[in-house]
């Protein structure tokens, strides 16, 4: 089984980078088996066909609108969404969902798995994230690492010392 954690967002939007800047972390922080790959999909959505085509499972990290307060998380898979949620996405995010509904209409179905957390600014330019954002970055990873435990690695993630 190939899985792919995908990190999307603008990091040049402040809170929207935060799938970007959690990638960054797992990457300088932990070592993954061959069958993980950890992506920046940064703001590429419809350039990620070959990505959903390519691997079985993937986990994406994003800031998603859901209305709560900011530093929420939220995990979640595609099909929950519809048209009526209070999910609000992003112009990204909605290239990845189309990608998605491509990648399925190609035959490449992977499962998909969304670990989001409620941004606090996306409005203002910056690559900061706000502090509650930053604060959060330990937990999304945690939950990341708990989603890899639910598949078959083959082999085990360590973290670097």
């Amino acid at each position: 089984m190939k899985i792919a954690i995908l990190g999307v967002g603008n990091i040049l939007l402040k809170d929207e980078g935060i799938g970007v800047r959690v990638v960054q972390q797992l990457e300088s922080g932990y070592s993954f088996p061959p069958n993980i790959a950890l992506i920046d999909g940064g703001t590429a959505g419809p350039h990620l066909l070959d990505l959903f085509s390519d691997y079985d499972d993937i986990i994406i990290i994003d800031a998603v609108q859901g209305g709560e307060q900011p530093g929420t998380l939220y995990r979640f898979r595609p099909d929950q969404i519809t048209s009526d949620s209070s999910m609000g996405l992003s112009i990204h995010q909605m290239g990845v969902m189309e990608v998605l509904s491509q990648a399925r209409l190609l035959g490449k179905k992977p499962t998909v798995t969304i670990i989001g957390i409620e941004p606090q600014d996306i409005s203002a330019w910056g690559m900061e994230l706000s502090p509650v954002i930053e604060q959060k970055i330990p937990e999304l990873i945690a939950r990341v690492l708990e989603e890899l435990s639910k598949r078959q690695l083959k082999g085990r993630i360590e973290k670097r010392v």
